[in-house]
């Protein structure tokens, strides 16, 4: 059983994205988790949950800060996605890791630390899809999906694979006013 953590867009964009997602019929991405902005990948995320508490106590401690979703973008011809801009997210994410102190190989694994690259996934053609469908994807959600929101985060939803990849909401954790 696997963990990650993400961050989750307000309530009413999340659900654009998810019925903007079904619009391509092989695409499985809505069966694998809701859309979210991963800030803590899998690695060190164990069964034992012992590093729970120390996400609940980084949370605590950290500042609410703000967001922005940004123009489309891809990486290469497999991903494309939503930019994020925040200073503060980096920060948050380095400090989750270092908390976690997952091992060198799970960070290189898991693209964290120095190969963070915050984004919110709208279409991969390892979830179905096929290379043109990205761009087209890429090209639609710049209309569709516009504007692209500011917003405050709040919280942090720990996810819990229940399924082979397949991730629901395990837990949300406040972060400090």
């Amino acid at each position: 059983m696997q963990y990650f953590i993400g961050i989750v867009p307000p309530v009413e964009y999340k659900n654009q994205i998810t019925s903007f997602r079904n619009r391509w019929k092989h695409h499985q991405l809505n069966e694998v988790a809701e859309p979210h902005i991963t800030v803590k990948a899998q690695g060190g995320l164990t069964e034992d949950l012992t590093w729970l508490e120390k996400v609940k106590i980084v949370c605590s401690t950290t500042q609410r800060f703000q967001l922005t979703l940004t123009e489309p973008s891809t990486f290469g011809n497999e991903v494309v996605f939503l930019g994020v801009r925040s200073k503060e997210i980096y920060d948050f994410h380095q400090l989750l890791v270092d908390t976690i102190a997952p091992s060198p190989e799970l960070i290189k694994r898991y693209f964290e630390m120095d190969a963070f690259h915050p984004h919110l996934t709208l279409g991969q053609t390892h979830w179905g899809m096929e290379e043109s469908e990205i761009e087209e994807m890429r090209l639609t959600s710049t209309h569709v999906l516009a504007p692209f929101p500011t917003f405050t985060v709040t919280r942090i939803r720990v996810y819990q694979e229940v399924e082979p990849n397949q991730y629901v909401s395990f837990e949300d954790i406040p972060l400090a006013r």
